[in-house]
C-alpha cells in the first residue's frame, strides 16, 4: 500500500515544515513536496534550511530523495524572487528569439533552485500563445509559432536539466488557445487532433525529444479527444495514455496540475477526480495545501486499491516512474554554493535577455533615440504590478519605470498609477500633461484594461509627445491605435525596465521582433529594426 504515497505531492504553510508534514513524509512515503512563494519562502537562505529539512525527514525513513518543485518560470511567476535572479521571462526570450539564450536562462534556472536544494521546476511553459485574451498563459508562452515555442523550450529544458534539476513541460495538451482560467473554471481547446498535432502538440514533441523528465497536465477539456464537453484532460486517459504515452511517445512522469484549482471538483468531489486522474495515467496528483484534502486523496486511494478498483498495477507502474525519476535526480552534480543564486554571471544573462527583447513596433512621430537638453521635463506613469492569475508574482515586482529613466536624463518626474486607474487620476495627469516635454507611458494588458487604455488615449489627445511602453503583453497597441510610438519589453522585471530605458535613449538598439501578432496591425516577427546614437 505504501505505493499509493509514490503517487503523491503534498504542500503546506509555513516557512518551516510543521510536524504533519515531516510525518507524512515518512509514514506515506510521498513522493514530494511544493513550494509556493506565498506560503513558504522569504529568501534563498532559508529555502535552502527548509529543503535539508524536507530531504533530512525523507532519509529517515529510508527515501533515497524526495522530489522537491517549485514554479521559477522567470518573468511573470516566480517561485523565489527576493535574491534570485530576475529573468524577464518567456515573451521576452520568444523576441529575442535565441535557442543559445533561452537555453543560458535554463542554466540560470537550474543551478539557482540546485543551490537551494530544490530538484523539479514546474518549467517551461510549452503552451502556444493563440488567445491573445488568454488570462492565464500571456507572458509565461514564448509566443504564438509553435515551431519557435518548441525550439526554445527544448532548449531551455536541456538549461535547467544541465544543472540535474528536472524540468517539466506544461501545460499538457496545450492552454495556449483557452479564454478562461482553469484555476477558476474549466477551460475548452476546440480544436481536432489535426489542429493539436499543427499547434499545441509541436512544443511537447519538442520537449520529449529534449529529454523532459516530467509533463505536466492541463485542466482544460478537449471533445475532440476525450468526447466530453466538460471533462478536463487531466482525467481523461485518451489524453494522458493514448495522446501522450502513444501518440507522443512520453515515457517518463505525467503530474497533474494542481488537484485544488477550479476546473476539478472540491470537497468530496477531489476524492473522484483524484482516483480518475490516477485511472487515467497520471503518476503524481499535485495537491494543494489543505491538510485535510491530502487526507481525502490519500484515503480514496488507498480504498480503491484494496477494492480492486484502481489496479495494482497501475499504482506499481506510477511508482517505478518516479523511482526512475529520483534515480535521475540523485545522479545530479553536487549543488553548487548558495552564493551563485543572483550572482553577476547570471545577472549578466537577464540583461543580455532584456536588451535583446526590447521591441521597437512603430515610431511614427520620429521620437526615437530621445535627443533632450538637460532641463527637459519627462514625465513618467507605471501603473502598480499586480497579479491577473493566481500564476503570477508580478506585485512581488516594485514600479521602477522612473528609476530606471533617470539613469539617462536627469529631470524625471514619476506617476505611480493603480493598475485600474480612476477617472480623478487621469485627470490629474492631463491636467499638468504641458508641463512636461514627452511623456513616457507603461502598461499592463492595457488591451484588457479598460481604465489604462483611457489613460493613455488622454495623454494622447494632450499633443504632447508620447511613447508608450508595454512592459507585459504586446497587445496594447490594439487599445489605443492612434499612439504613434510603441515599444514591448514584455515584462516588468528590473532588466526588461533598465533595458527599455537604454534603448528609448539611444545607448542600445532596438533588436526584439514581435512573438506574438497584434491583430489587425502588426504579424509575429515585427519589429522596425535598429534606433541608436
Amino acid at each position: 500500500m505504501s505505493q499509493v504515497g509514490s503517487q503523491l505531492f503534498i504542500a503546506f504553510e509555513g516557512t518551516q515544515a510543521p510536524p504533519e508534514v515531516l510525518h507524512r513524509i515518512q509514514a506515506w512515503e510521498v513522493a514530494g513536496v511544493t513550494l509556493y512563494r506565498a506560503l513558504n519562502v522569504r529568501d534563498p537562505a532559508q529555502v535552502r534550511e527548509l529543503t535539508r529539512a524536507l530531504q533530512s525527514a525523507a532519509r529517515t525513513a529510508g527515501q533515497s530523495c524526495l522530489l522537491i518543485a517549485i514554479d521559477q518560470e522567470g518573468g511573470q511567476l516566480m517561485g523565489v524572487g527576493e535574491g534570485t535572479t530576475p529573468l524577464p521571462g518567456n515573451m521576452a526570450l520568444g523576441a529575442a528569439g535565441s535557442p543559445s539564450l533561452a537555453r543560458r536562462a535554463g542554466e540560470v534556472l537550474g543551478r539557482e533552485l540546485a543551490a537551494m536544494g530544490i530538484n523539479v521546476n514546474y518549467a517551461p511553459v510549452c503552451d502556444v500563445n493563440v488567445n491573445p485574451h488568454n488570462p492565464v498563459i500571456g507572458t509565461r508562452s514564448f509566443g504564438q509559432d509553435p515551431r519557435q515555442v518548441a525550439r526554445l523550450a527544448a532548449a531551455m529544458i536541456e538549461g535547467i536539466q544541465s544543472a540535474g534539476v528536472a524540468a517539466t513541460a506544461k501545460h499538457f495538451p496545450g492552454h495556449g488557445d483557452t479564454a478562461t482560467d482553469s484555476h477558476y473554471g474549466t477551460p475548452t481547446v476546440p480544436h481536432d487532433v489535426y489542429r493539436l498535432e499543427a499547434v499545441e502538440l509541436v512544443p511537447f514533441v519538442a520537449a520529449i525529444e529534449a529529454g523532459v523528465q516530467l509533463i505536466m497536465t492541463a485542466h482544460v477539456a478537449v471533445p475532440s479527444v476525450t468526447g466530453a464537453e466538460e471533462l478536463p484532460a487531466t482525467l481523461s486517459s485518451a489524453v494522458l495514455e493514448g495522446l501522450l504515452r502513444r501518440r507522443c511517445g512520453f515515457e517518463g512522469v505525467i503530474i497533474t496540475d494542481a488537484m485544488d484549482m477550479g476546473a476539478i471538483q472540491q470537497g468530496c468531489g477531489l476524492a473522484v477526480d483524484a482516483l480518475c486522474a490516477s485511472l487515467a495515467g497520471a503518476d503524481l496528483l499535485l495537491l494543494g495545501p489543505r491538510s485535510q484534502d491530502q487526507v481525502v486523496v490519500r484515503d480514496a486511494l488507498l480504498q480503491a486499491v484494496r477494492r480492486g478498483l484502481l489496479p495494482s498495477r497501475r499504482v506499481a507502474e506510477a511508482a517505478e516512474r518516479v523511482r526512475r525519476l529520483k534515480a535521475w535526480v540523485a545522479q545530479r552534480p553536487s549543488a553548487p554554493p548558495l552564493d551563485v543564486v543572483g550572482c553577476a554571471e547570471h545577472m549578466a544573462v537577464a540583461d543580455e535577455i532584456a536588451a535583446r527583447a526590447v521591441t521597437l513596433v512603430r515610431d511614427h512621430a520620429r521620437l526615437l533615440p530621445l535627443r533632450l537638453p538637460a532641463d527637459a521635463r519627462v514625465g513618467v506613469v507605471m501603473p502598480k504590478p499586480a497579479d491577473l492569475t493566481p500564476a503570477d508574482t508580478s506585485s512581488y515586482v516594485p514600479p521602477l519605470l522612473g528609476e530606471a529613466i533617470r539613469r539617462y536624463h536627469p529631470r524625471v518626474e514619476e506617476y505611480i498609477v493603480p493598475f485600474e486607474p480612476n477617472e480623478s487620476h487621469i485627470a490629474a495627469l492631463v491636467e499638468i500633461a504641458d508641463q512636461h516635454d514627452v511623456w513616457i507611458v507603461g502598461t499592463l494588458n492595457a488591451f484588457d484594461q479598460p481604465a489604462q487604455a483611457d489613460l493613455v488615449r488622454a495623454l494622447c489627445r494632450t499633443g504632447v509627445p508620447l511613447v508608450v511602453a508595454a512592459l507585459r503583453l504586446p497587445y496594447d497597441l490594439h487599445a489605443f491605435p492612434e499612439v504613434s510610438t510603441y515599444v514591448c519589453t514584455y515584462s516588468v522585471q528590473p532588466p526588461a525596465l533598465n533595458a527599455l530605458a537604454a534603448a528609448l535613449f539611444g545607448h542600445h538598439p532596438f533588436k526584439g521582433h514581435l512573438p506574438v501578432s497584434i491583430p489587425s496591425l502588426y504579424p509575429v516577427g515585427h519589429g522596425e529594426g535598429v534606433v541608436s546614437v
